[in-house]
């Protein structure tokens, strides 16, 4: 794992929500936005040992961890939480929608209910927290939000029939809002990451990930801070005339 980059405080004073926080790359996310001086609400649904987490980054950081628990496909805890976030702070920055799950299945053993959940956690509440957000965002004229994709939401892989489509629905859902919402000062982007070192990643399997590193121009599979320096990036002021666009994150795959 690579050291954390020098703070910069490129998010100095802003406040953000990052979801589906407990690990992986939202954990990597909320990480770098403390070190950078924002303050991060950290999402999960299972907020297991996040405290402690969050009590170490402060000691670490100019920003602040506060964990926020609600599962992403219950609008109403949704909403309360960007309530608590006006009320302690008076607005919201920026939101990195990256609570996700993927389950694969092949061409006719996929489920309506493999369907539904996947639809539901990776496209139905990132559209409802976008909507939120941006109710909030408005009022100052100002924000970004980020939505996670993947890089099978651009090129498709054999079994993640739904996965990839909701990944696609992603990109699809990013450029409607950055047009949308442009004009209000709001800029939305998205991130396709490739394969990166995560628990999600790792279930797929060692042979399937070597396969995969072996067609990565890098040799390597993607660490999560790497996502994570793309969102300090994408959530900056040094992405200011960035709006409607996917940024592919994989190491030049080509499979």
């Amino acid at each position: 794992m690579s050291e954390a980059s020098p703070a910069t405080s490129l998010l100095a004073g802003r406040v953000s929500l990052v979801t589906g926080a407990a690990k992986g790359l939202g954990r990597a996310t909320a990480e770098a936005f403390a070190r950078e001086g924002a303050t991060v609400y950290a999402n999960d649904r299972d907020v297991s040992g996040m405290a402690e987490w969050a009590a170490a980054l402060a000691t670490r950081y100019e920003g602040s961890v506060v964990v926020a628990e609600f599962d992403v496909r219950d609008r109403d805890a949704a909403r309360a939480t960007m309530v608590r976030i006006v009320r302690e702070h008076g607005r919201l920055d920026v939101l990195v929608n990256n609570a996700g799950i993927m389950r694969d299945a092949l061409i006719g053993t996929v489920t309506p209910e493999l369907m539904n959940d996947v639809i539901g956690v990776n496209v139905v509440a990132s559209m409802e927290l976008l909507q939120l957000a941006a109710k909030v965002m408005v009022r100052h004229g100002s924000g970004s939000i980020i939505n996670l994709s993947s890089i099978v939401g651009l090129t498709g892989n054999p079994g993640q029939l739904v996965y990839s489509a909701t990944k696609g629905a992603i990109v699809a859902m990013t450029r409607t809002a950055a047009k949308e919402l442009g004009p209000r000062g709001i800029r939305v982007n998205a991130i396709a990451p490739g394969m990166i070192d995560t628990d999600m990643m790792r279930s797929v399997g060692p042979d399937y990930l070597q396969k995969y590193v072996d067609h990565t121009a890098l040799g390597r599979l993607g660490r999560p801070e790497e996502i994570a320096e793309a969102a300090v990036f994408l959530a900056s002021d040094r992405s200011s005339f960035i709006t409607g666009q996917t940024l592919v994150v994989d190491g030049c795959v080509n499979v």
